[in-house]
């Protein structure tokens, strides 16, 4: 496949800054890359454009059996470990693992798909209800989708919180119905958004940062329920057990998402319940990735994207 358009995401800043995400660590050169979109170059499918699902798992072991393949101890996921990702011209990859891509979506909003996924993932460990209430704290592109899908379905109240404030000023026209910037010194707005609603009745932590966790669980009603998606630097999270404990609160973990999930972003994009375009500020030739990856570090923009 030739590739068209990679997506650069909050795990690739990990590569990119610490050599590491969690406890994989870097043994060898890597090339980053696992949010992308392709033409195909060869074969009875030549020419056809794709979104593709990064993860490659065994399709033998329990968890690859029991259909919850995004948990397979044995994946190959690219951009991830020892398996090279999309930051190159042409790639191979396996074709039941190629989602066609809609015509009315753009290169650069295909890339954003395996993204869209993930917030579909979560969205479903959530139990989240139509017309309900819920809370996303941390408000990158992974946040914004989820925002706009809590939209989507008639959620009555959306709360976004973030510390950079063109992200607070996105999920305000994305949907949420509170935006609260939590920079230090400025967090005195959850209290009354939290008294309003009595309590959202999910959050998701989307910001890899304690302070962001604290958020969700003060934000949170009694028996809610928390999905953290970040990943925090040093691969530990923290928060405090009494305030989650009296709530009684399901904490939840996200990784990665489910082999139909992809499918489902790509019909819900193609059905314009979530915009892709507005999340992409900023395009670069592959020989421009280093720029990308200073955008990227320094968190300017929403999505920066790379067009080998």
């Amino acid at each position: 496949m030739r590739v068209c358009a990679v997506g650069l995401c909050g795990s690739d800043r990990h590569w990119y800054l610490e050599g590491s995400i969690g406890d994989a660590t870097l043994t060898r050169p890597l090339v980053l890359g696992h949010e992308f979109s392709c033409s195909i170059e060869t074969g009875r499918r030549a020419g056809e454009r794709v979104a593709v699902d990064p993860a490659i798992p065994c399709g033998r072991c329990s968890s690859c059996r029991a259909g919850n393949r995004n948990l397979c101890v044995r994946t190959r996921f690219a951009g991830h470990g020892v398996t090279d990702g999309a930051l190159r011209e042409l790639v191979a990859w396996p074709a039941e693992l190629l989602c066609p891509l809609p015509d009315s979506l753009s290169d650069a909003e295909g890339a954003l798909l395996e993204p869209l996924g993930v917030a579909l993932h979560a969205l479903d460990l959530a139990h989240v209800r139509p017309g309900g209430t819920g809370a996303v704290c941390g408000c990158g592109p992974l946040g914004l989708l989820l925002v706009q899908l809590l939209r989507s379905l008639g959620t009555a109240t959306i709360i976004a919180t973030d510390v950079v404030p063109h992200r607070v000023a996105a999920a305000k026209s994305m949907g949420a119905t509170h935006a609260i910037d939590t920079r230090a010194g400025s967090r005195s707005e959850l209290g009354p958004a939290a008294a309003e609603t009595g309590g959202v009745d999910v959050a998701f932590e989307v910001a890899g940062d304690d302070l962001a966790i604290e958020d969700a669980i003060a934000l949170l009603r009694p028996g809610g329920r928390l999905v953290l998606l970040g990943i925090p630097m040093h691969d530990r999270s923290g928060f405090t057990a009494s305030a989650a404990r009296r709530k009684g609160l399901t904490i939840m973990m996200c990784r990665r998402m489910k082999g139909t999930d992809l499918p489902r972003a790509a019909a819900l994009a193609e059905r314009q319940f979530v915009r892709l375009g507005p999340l992409v500020s900023e395009q670069r030739k592959l020989d421009e990735a280093p720029a990308a990856f200073e955008f990227l570090a320094a968190r300017r923009g929403l999505k920066t994207v790379v067009r080998p």
